[in-house]
């Protein structure tokens, strides 16, 4: 049994994880930064434009 609770809990964390990574992508587009993440990535915005963005998806996270 370990094994498998072991799997779905990985299978949980990615599924997690996908879903934030999409959060992330929406916040980027409602601020205006689409472009600039296209083009930069995310290692080529500002600490304050990350910022922004994480500040949004922990209020969209916190009213799940």
């Amino acid at each position: 049994m370990g094994k498998n609770n072991n799997k779905n809990k990985k299978e949980r964390e990615t599924t997690i994880s996908r879903e934030k990574q999409k959060m992330k992508e929406e916040v980027a587009k409602e601020l205006g930064l689409e472009e600039e993440l296209a083009k930069k990535g995310w290692s080529g915005l500002s600490s304050r434009q990350t910022g922004k963005i994480g500040a949004q998806v922990a209020k969209r996270l916190k009213k799940k």
